[in-house]
């Protein structure tokens, strides 16, 4: 965790200090370089697990409001992003900060859908 407490208030690095032990928690490895800042103050998760957080809470509820996405189109979602993890860890490609939020997005997204998708399918094997 870097950050410069020269400039903020103490209760503010207290807020931010709670939300840095709340990512950590979370699994989230909070690489610097790998996060989003926000005035000064770095996300608590990376820009993958923030896109991640991004596509189960925000994108994976409204489709099933307003459209059902087919299981292999989730799973195609979560691949997406396993290969772009894959090619940064085996130095093959760089990835940046918006790729890896936009794939976590994915992810995420893609995710909830087939915990959801698998949820329908006891359900209806229940009954």
């Amino acid at each position: 965790m870097e950050m410069n407490f020269k400039s903020v208030s103490k209760k503010q690095e207290r807020v931010w200090i709670k939300l840095m032990n709340y990512g950590n928690k979370l699994g989230c490895h909070q690489i610097s370089e790998r996060s989003f800042f926000y005035k000064g103050f770095q996300f608590p998760l990376c820009a993958r697990c923030t896109g991640i957080v991004i596509g189960e809470i925000l994108l994976a509820p409204l489709s099933l409001l307003f459209f059902e996405t087919p299981y292999w189109v989730s799973i195609i979602f979560i691949l997406i992003m396993a290969v772009d993890g894959g090619l940064q860890y085996f130095n093959i490609l760089q990835s940046n900060n918006i790729r890896r939020l936009i794939t976590g997005i994915l992810a995420g997204y893609g995710y909830t859908n087939l915990l959801i998708f698998f949820i329908k399918l006891i359900i209806n094997l229940l009954k």
